[in-house]
């Protein structure tokens, strides 16, 4: 096995390089690599001038297209004045001699992030004000004006289903371990049931869930969506399903999912409010073939821990639980089949 990859940064030279290029930087900083994240290494800067936060892509060998730091500084630019909270961004670096790797840097927002989606630290009414502010986020970025925002290239239009099914696939494979029935039975059935394309087009997050917000520490309201590696333009459906993927995955698991707790007794919705709630604040009636968005999600939640476990094994994972969030492919994968079977 190789060996682990160091996530020290040379803050010395680092402080230089900020004092150069972000407006009232001052040094020296420290830094500290926050907890959790499976895929781009963030860092908590503490410099004479204030608070920031670093987020960079990892060392080693890289699936193509993955860890795309230079995407997300991008399109949290272009959200900054927009209905999406976002944090704000100050400078890009894409000089890999800086610290190892291209990194960007943005403000430190001082919020809580709940990890846990049972929310047990607030009341039933505020856990209901959590999963409706998050539904209004998610409506919010999928009204995103995309030719306002500059961000009408950020993706390629129609087939978007088609075209990550594709991609995922590919991703799945080039980070196979070994053979997983459930997922041999989605690659060949997601494309033999695509839905007919829609026309629908919107920025997607891609990693739409509780703990990539920052919430108020005394409010129930966000103050900034994040982890935007994942972002694309593509279909609105993707990223409902997603997230909607954790109410029925098993509480007990490293994703923590709410798939066998009474949602109701906590006031957490159930699965058809929540859609229902999202198809109202986007003004349409209903959203047909459910179960193909879900196992999609699936399949590509699956795809992704692929990835974090062949990091695990070649030692380039910026995450301790790396090994354990691989074992849970095969419980995600089992989900999938048994929505389509």
């Amino acid at each position: 096995m190789a060996n682990k990859q160091d996530f020290s940064i040379d803050t010395i030279k680092l402080a230089q390089y900020l004092m150069q290029h972000i407006d009232g930087f001052e040094g020296p900083v420290s830094e500290e690599k926050f907890a959790g994240g499976q895929s781009n290494p963030t860092y908590l800067l503490t410099a004479k001038s204030g608070n920031y936060v670093l987020r960079r892509k990892p060392l080693g060998n890289l699936l193509k297209s993955a860890h795309a730091v230079d995407r997300e500084y991008r399109v949290i630019s272009a959200l900054a004045n927009t209905q999406v909270p976002v944090a704000k961004v100050y400078h890009l670096c894409e000089d890999n001699s800086v610290i190892g790797s291209m990194f960007y840097v943005m403000e430190f927002i001082d919020g809580r992030v709940f990890w846990d989606p049972k929310l047990p630290e607030l009341s039933k009414a505020q856990r209901k004000n959590v999963y409706s502010e998050m539904n209004r986020i998610m409506a919010a970025l999928h009204s995103v004006d995309l030719e306002a925002t500059g961000l009408s290239d950020f993706g390629r239009p129609g087939n978007y289903f088609q075209r990550q099914i594709e991609r995922w696939t590919q991703q799945y494979r080039a980070a196979e371990t070994e053979v997983i029935n459930d997922m041999e039975l989605l690659i060949a059935w997601l494309p033999e049931n695509l839905p007919e394309d829609d026309g629908k087009l919107t920025l997607v997050h891609g990693d739409f869930r509780l703990d990539n917000m920052m919430f108020s520490k005394d409010t129930e309201r966000v103050l900034a969506l994040a982890d935007w590696e994942l972002s694309t333009l593509g279909h609105p459906y993707a990223d409902l399903a997603y997230q909607c993927m954790q109410l029925r995955m098993r509480s007990d698991s490293m994703l923590s999912g709410l798939g066998d707790v009474n949602r109701a007794a906590l006031g957490i919705p159930s699965e058809q409010a929540y859609v229902a709630e999202y198809c109202n604040r986007m003004g349409i009636a209903e959203i047909p073939n459910w179960n193909f968005y879900l196992a999609f999600s699936f399949f590509r939640l699956a795809a992704i821990l692929q990835g974090v476990k062949k990091r695990s094994l070649a030692g380039n994972s910026s995450n301790k639980n790396a090994a354990q969030m691989g074992e849970e492919i095969r419980p995600l994968l089992k989900l999938a089949a048994q929505i389509i079977s």
